[in-house]
């Protein structure tokens, strides 16, 4: 069986994925790995570029739309006993790949989530997680644990950490939920759903990634709308409070928007069958 799956997904961007593709093939171990790209736009140029340039596996995936179900996608498709999720516009540290691969091979039972620092662009700074706070309607603010800045160091628990990089077995994989639509409400949610499950969120200090965040326009569509309702169907599913939520959407978002959403997906989950 393949050790390794490191997948993204991409919408309509071919040079990112490129550049991701190819730093990954230039300076990273990739003995026994398969490279796995959903792409839920749908271009020709990437799909030969995946197949006939880097002999990965291309997945045209246009009827899911957001997010979260091309990750998922990444995780279900994958054929290997572990999976690297990253964003297609994202780049790692030297070594980064390799010490995955043999935190793996030395904890074969894990079922953590498992991350590392976001390298900052000056390539010295770091961020190794975020808080559960409230920003600009997302949950989550950038924060650094001083233990992450030796690349060599042990493991630490972390509250949350940004989606740009995230990694477990695929086997322990636990999904987002299917009703996920759009952008917003992945990061939190899913670290949660790992506690509950009795599993650790885990920051890997030599797991670093640098994530392409200034653009001058996002290649796909953000609605508030659908940050809004993702965070209301994730914390309905885990049980947490929602009064942080829907106050910190309040004077953005309509009140009206904002009571029809929530009612719609409270009824909704009250009517979901028990497991």
């Amino acid at each position: 069986m393949l050790e390794l799956t490191i997948g993204m997904a991409t919408y309509n961007e071919y040079s990112e994925t490129y550049f991701t593709l190819q730093a990954l093939r230039q300076y990273h171990d990739l003995e026994n790995t398969e490279l796995l790209v959903v792409d839920n736009y749908g271009c020709e140029e990437t799909r030969r570029l995946v197949e006939d340039e880097f002999h990965g596996r291309y997945v045209l995936a246009t009827d899911i739309v957001g997010t979260a179900a091309p990750r998922d996608l990444v995780f279900r498709l994958s054929q290997a006993s572990a999976v690297l999720c990253c964003d297609c516009h994202v780049l790692f540290a030297p070594n980064a790949i390799a010490r995955l691969k043999q935190y793996y091979r030395e904890h074969p039972n894990s079922n953590d989530l498992l991350q590392g620092p976001l390298l900052h662009d000056d390539g010295v700074g770091i961020s190794t997680h975020q808080e559960p706070q409230w920003h600009d309607m997302m949950w989550g603010t950038w924060a650094t644990d001083p233990r992450g800045e030796d690349q060599s160091g042990k493991p630490f628990d972390i509250p949350m950490q940004g989606l740009g990089a995230f990694s477990c077995r695929k086997s322990a994989w636990l999904g987002f939920n299917p009703m996920f639509r759009g952008f917003g409400g992945e990061e939190g949610y899913i670290h949660e759903k790992f506690r509950k499950a009795g599993r650790r969120c885990l920051c890997l200090p030599s797991l670093r990634w640098m994530h392409l965040f200034h653009q001058s326009a996002v290649p796909y569509p953000i609605r508030i709308e659908d940050r809004l309702r993702n965070y209301i169907i994730g914390f309905l599913e885990l049980g947490l409070d929602l009064r942080p939520l829907l106050d910190e959407f309040r004077g953005v978002a309509s009140e009206d928007l904002i009571l029809a959403t929530f009612a719609e997906e409270l009824f909704r989950d009250r009517r979901q069958p028990a497991s």
